[in-house]
């Protein structure tokens, strides 16, 4: 790991950004309650602040961090185009520290959107995560990075 010893305390945040497609009607089994294996958001959500909380045991060079928010946000979309419906991911991760959070925040959107695909692969085996990115940092000593 990277000694971040010397680095002072700032305030930093992270928000990553992810999509899971799906058949229009996973979307509304997830929407209408109708998966099995229950409330997929309200899963997939706990999910995502477990994994973000537990980055450090995943990712071999990342720092246990005290982190102070993790919040997720789930955004349905309807079918576009191409006949797929989507759920948009969003993960926000903060604390008052030494490093930064982007890979709390990714990890997050990641794991959210594997419990999604994990709930709901008996009806949907074609589902796709897309685009996990980070979307924007703030604070340490680069600054705020804004990259959506």
């Amino acid at each position: 790991m990277v000694d971040v010893g010397h680095k002072s305390d700032t305030r930093r945040e992270a928000i990553a950004r992810g999509r899971i497609t799906m058949q229009p009607e996973t979307l509304n089994l997830i929407q209408e309650g109708g998966i099995p294996k229950g409330d997929v958001l309200a899963v997939a959500q706990v999910a995502g602040i477990m994994a973000a909380k537990q980055t450090h045991t995943l990712i071999p060079m990342c720092h246990p961090l005290l982190i102070t928010h993790v919040g997720l946000n789930f955004d349905p979309r309807p079918a576009d185009e191409s006949g797929l419906a989507a759920i948009d991911i969003e993960a926000t991760v903060r604390l008052k520290g030494q490093t930064g959070v982007e890979m709390e925040a990714l990890t997050a959107v990641s794991v959210a959107a594997l419990t999604i695909y994990d709930m709901c692969k008996a009806v949907d085996r074609a589902m796709r995560i897309e685009a996990v990115r980070l979307a924007k940092k703030t604070g340490g000593k680069s600054g705020d990075v804004i990259l959506e």
